[in-house]
Parts: C-alpha cells; sequence; structure tokens
C-alpha cells in the first residue's frame, strides 16, 4: 500500500495567481512516501494519487485573472477583436470571482455606451480604454481587477459599489459619484476627479494618500453638492 500526502498539491494550487495578461504558471512538488508495496498495490495506488491531485487543483484553477491590481503601472493589452459585433454591451459575469476569472476576454475598448444602466452587473475584469460611459449607472456594481484606463465616466454614479484593484489611470471623472463605495487597491493617477463626490467612500490609506495628491480634487458635484476634497476625507 502507497501512502500518499497531497497536502502540498492542495496548497500550493490554492496559492497561485496569475500575471496579469500571461498564462498561468503552475508549480507544484509532491512527496511520496513508500511505507510498503506489495501485490500490485503501489502502482494502482500512485495512479489514484495522480487523480485525487488532479480533483484538487481542478476545485481552485479557472480561467486566469484579467489583472495584476490598480497600481501596476503598464499593461499589455491585446488587439482588439473586430469581429466581435456584440462586444459594446455591459455583460453580467456568471463566474462571480474575485479574481476577475471570466470563459472570454471582456473588451469594451472604443465603446460608446453612455447614460446606461448596469446596476448591480459584476463587471470584473473588464478592460476600458477610449471608451464613453459617461452618466451611466454603476450603483451596487461591482469592478475587480478593472481596466478603466484613459475613457470618459463623467456624471457616472457608482453608488455602493465595490471597485478593487482598479485602475482609472487617465480617464476623467467629472462629477462621478463613489457615495458609500469600496475603493480598495485603486488608482486615480492622471485622472480628473473634479466635482467628484466620494462621500462615505472606504479609500485605503494608502490610497487616500495618493487620491489627495491629485491636483484635480476639488470643486462641487453638481448632482449631490458634495465638496469634492472634504468628500474624500483629505486632511489638509
Amino acid at each position: 500500500m502507497v501512502k500518499v500526502s497531497i497536502v502540498s498539491i492542495v496548497l500550493a494550487a490554492s496559492a497561485m495567481e496569475a500575471s496579469a495578461f500571461a498564462p498561468a504558471k503552475v508549480s507544484f512538488s509532491h512527496k511520496i512516501t513508500q511505507l510498503e508495496a506489495k501485490n500490485g498495490d503501489a502502482t494502482e495506488n500512485v495512479g489514484k494519487m495522480f487523480a485525487v491531485a488532479a480533483l484538487s487543483l481542478s476545485m481552485f484553477m479557472g480561467p486566469s485573472p484579467a489583472f495584476a491590481d490598480g497600481q501596476t503601472k503598464t499593461f499589455k493589452l491585446p488587439p482588439i477583436d473586430a469581429t466581435d459585433k456584440n462586444r459594446c454591451q455591459f455583460s453580467d459575469s456568471k463566474i462571480g470571482q474575485a479574481n476577475a476569472a471570466r470563459d472570454k476576454l471582456y473588451d469594451l475598448r472604443q465603446c460608446v455606451l453612455t447614460g446606461k444602466d448596469a446596476s448591480g452587473f459584476d463587471l470584473s475584469g473588464v478592460i476600458m480604454e477610449k471608451t464613453d460611459v459617461s452618466n451611466t449607472k454603476f450603483v451596487e456594481s461591482q469592478f475587480s481587477k478593472a481596466y478603466l484606463r484613459n475613457s470618459k465616466f463623467d456624471g457616472a454614479d457608482f453608488s455602493n459599489g465595490i471597485i478593487d484593484r482598479a485602475s482609472f489611470g487617465g480617464s476623467s471623472l467629472k462629477g462621478t459619484v463613489f457615495n458609500n463605495a469600496v475603493l480598495t487597491g485603486t488608482s486615480f493617477v492622471d485622472a480628473d476627479v473634479e466635482n467628484a463626490d466620494f462621500t462615505d467612500a472606504y479609500i485605503g490609506d494608502f490610497d487616500i494618500k495618493n487620491l489627495c495628491k491629485n491636483p484635480t480634487l476639488k470643486g462641487e458635484n453638481p448632482a449631490t453638492g458634495a465638496d469634492t476634497r472634504l468628500s474624500a476625507g483629505c486632511r489638509d
């Protein structure tokens, strides 16, 4: 009989995290301790061990996460699939994983989706660049590991939403509302946040320091009347 421990395999699999837009690299090791082998049981039990290991890996592995985090400065984006005629529409993730796993690339680059209502959608892993979603409702929507750069979010409403490890770098967020939203690991570097409202938003200490350095953090939100800088909790 062969006694096998696959704990190390399961732990290694559960700890894996894919790089941004790179195939997942799986690396693990196991140790087989042969206590006793007779009557041909060794070969059979080793085969069973690999079957269990494969099952354990399948529990933790899924489609590769789209992005590493909101603070990453550069990404290598794939080309836009011009053959996909249904590409420019909001799609709620059916997988619902914090790592932004999807069965296909969620690409909204260069799309015009102004004035739409995507409230409650899980839009994790979405890619937006030169995208116009002005005055769109994202109330209670989730953005995890989302690429939201160089796009137009003017007047959009992210109230009660979760924006985790996303990047708004270079985007226009004039008059955007983040009331009671969770903003963790999210970057606003080079973004225009004039007249935005961050009232009661949860922003991490590191993120709030960076946000308060943004020279456009000023003005008053036209919809809520909130003072932009005060709403973000800046102390200076």
